[in-house]
Formats: structure tokens, C-alpha cells, sequence
């Protein structure tokens, strides 16, 4: 199960306290009290892995490491060792107690989440001419502590989107090595799958169905995961008995969840087409070209069909980069 959004609490380690120790060797009286380690601090860091939030499900409260107390000799605590934990990248970090958010966007990007506590003064720096034989010590700083929000929005050059059963794992699986798994009822798809086509990240998103802005079925989970894709290819099933119908509730779904994603460059794909008749197929692509936008007939059975696709993808390669 992909867990895309969780609350976890996190706080950064304490840092030491001094300490007050006094030399007791003649001829070299004085305060020796060293200074308490810093704490750890708390980050995050970006990774491939889509499913690096899992290990906040049931761990929701996370702690760095606390620095050691100053010791003799003017010797320093040792300091907390700052902790590392591994996000996908894509994921949105709302600190809930103050409005702010941060985003993870690259593969090793690290961002301080929360910094640990400064080490406490031993004795040994509080001595002045006037104050031989200091007795004050201070005591470490706590470290940062915040409730957290953690998003995970994917990252995708282009995003499949349609109804649930329209083929849209088929055609991830036959593209790339996404091993997405496929079957034939509604709702296949429980989580959005990621594959690779050379530089191209693509994202089957699961299927939406009207009412999915308002909470309905299993899409309004994933719409989040629509907002960042740069191209949208919408899937539309040849054995639908309304496919323009099918397209204008996808689309109002999108608009209703955020308008940007209606100006999306969009590709509208007939699916599973070697399920429907010839003359069905015909039909049902003069029936889309009503929208004005050129409508792609696919199926995973007809390679002519794939290498189209293809084709497409690797302009969509070529425009990104220029």
C-alpha cells in the first residue's frame, strides 16, 4: 500500500550541558568544566523510492540523537549525530504549526527540518580575573520540535489519466518495465505506478469517476499526484457507449480539483480499440473529433499502434529539451 500522506511529530536532539569541574593538580588550579555536545538535527532527503514514506505509518514520532553532557579537563561533550530521513522526491513538508511548507524536488536534496539544541557553557568560560573559580554552568538548548505534514505529489513528465478499466497499465506495462498490475474490473489500479521511457517519467494514475473532486471512489486520493505532470494523455475506452461523455467527466473532475490542469498539454488516446469493431472504432473517433484535438486509437495487441506512442513520446523528449 503507497502511503502518500502522513502526520508525524519530529524533534531535534538537546544539546549537552556544561559541566563544572576544577583542576586539582598544584600549580594548575582552576575550572575545567568543557561544554555539552550540540544535538542532532533532523533532515530530510530526497530518493527514487516512491514508497519511502511507508516508514512513518505506524513510527509517528521520530527524535535525534541528544549531545553529551561537557566534561572534565575541557573536555567538550560529544556532539548528537544528526538524522537522515529518506523521502520520495515529490513530497511537500507543511510544518502545521506555522502555514509554511517546503518541497523535496531532487534526488539528494536535503532540507533541515529541524536543528538540533546548542551544547550548554561548562565553567571553563565563565572565568575572569574577577571570578577565578567559576561554579556557573549553563545548560544545553532543546532542540526544534514540530508537528509535520508529509505530501508526496509525483513528479511526472506525463500523467495517464481516464476512467477506471481503460487500459492505462496495459500501455504503462507495454512501454516499460512497470509491472503494473492489471485485470479485468473497475479499480484495478489502488496506487499510482511509475515507469521510465528513456528520460520520460510516466505515472498511471489510478481511475477517477464522476464525483472523485467531492471524495468519491479511489481518484480524489490521487488527483495530488495529477497537479505536477507536465502532459496529460487521457484514456478513453473504445468499448465505452459514450466516450465523449466519458472525456467531458474527466475533465470536469480535473477542473473541479484545480483549473490549471485543463491547460495541461493533452493527448486523447482511444483504448483497447481490438474490443471493438472496426466500424465501432471509426464511429467513436469521428464522434471525439468533435473536440478538436487529434484522438489516437491504441491497443497493447497492435504493435503499429505502440510504436505511435512511441513516436510521441520521443518528441515529447525532443520539445523537453529544447
Amino acid at each position: 500500500m503507497l502511503v502518500d500522506d502522513v502526520k508525524i511529530k519530529i524533534k531535534a536532539g538537546d544539546g549537552g550541558d556544561g559541566t563544572v569541574a576544577f583542576n586539582k593538580t598544584k600549580l594548575s588550579l582552576g575550572p575545567t568544566g568543557g561544554r555539552g555536545g550540540d544535538g542532532g538535527s533532523i533532515y530530510f532527503e530526497g530518493v527514487a523510492d516512491l514508497g519511502a514514506l511507508s516508514q512513518f505509518r505506524h513510527k509517528k514520532d521520530i527524535a535525534g540523537e541528544n549531545g553529551e553532557k561537557g566534561g572534565q579537563q575541557m573536555k567538550d561533550g560529544q556532539e548528537g549525530q544528526d538524522l537522515i530521513l529518506k523521502v520520495p522526491v515529490g513530497t511537500v513538508v507543511h510544518y502545521l504549526a506555522t502555514g509554511e511548507n517546503a518541497e523535496i524536488t531532487a534526488i539528494g536534496q536535503r532540507l533541515l527540518a529541524a536543528k538540533g539544541g546548542k551544547g550548554g557553557r561548562g565553567n571553563y568560560t565563565f572565568r575572569s580575573s574577577t571570578n577565578t573559580s567559576p561554579k556557573e554552568f549553563q545548560k544545553g538548548e532543546a532542540g526544534q520540535e514540530c508537528e509535520l505534514r508529509l505530501e508526496l505529489k509525483l513528479i511526472a513528465d506525463v500523467g495517464f489519466v481516464g476512467l477506471p478499466n481503460v487500459g492505462k497499465s496495459s500501455l504503462l506495462n507495454a512501454l516499460t518495465n512497470a509491472k503494473s498490475k492489471v485485470a479485468n474490473y473497475a479499480f484495478t489500479t489502488l496506487e499510482p505506478n511509475l515507469g521510465v521511457y528513456f528520460e520520460l517519467i510516466l505515472a498511471d494514475i489510478p481511475g477517477l469517476i464522476e464525483g472523485a473532486s467531492e471524495g468519491k471512489g479511489l481518484g480524489i486520493k490521487f488527483l495530488r499526484h495529477i497537479e505536477r505532470t507536465r502532459t496529460l494523455f487521457h484514456f478513453i475506452s473504445a468499448e465505452s457507449s459514450e466516450p465523449f461523455k466519458d472525456y467531458e467527466v474527466i475533465r470536469k473532475e480535473l477542473s473541479a480539483y484545480n483549473k490549471e490542469l485543463l491547460s495541461r498539454t493533452e493527448y486523447i488516446f482511444l483504448s483497447k480499440t481490438d474490443l471493438a469493431s472496426k466500424e465501432e472504432v471509426a464511429e467513436k473517433l469521428k464522434e471525439l473529433s468533435a473536440l478538436n484535438k487529434q484522438v489516437i486509437p491504441v491497443s497493447i495487441t497492435d504493435k503499429e499502434s505502440i510504436a505511435r506512442v512511441e513516436e510521441l513520446l520521443r518528441e515529447i523528449i525532443r520539445q523537453k529539451i529544447i
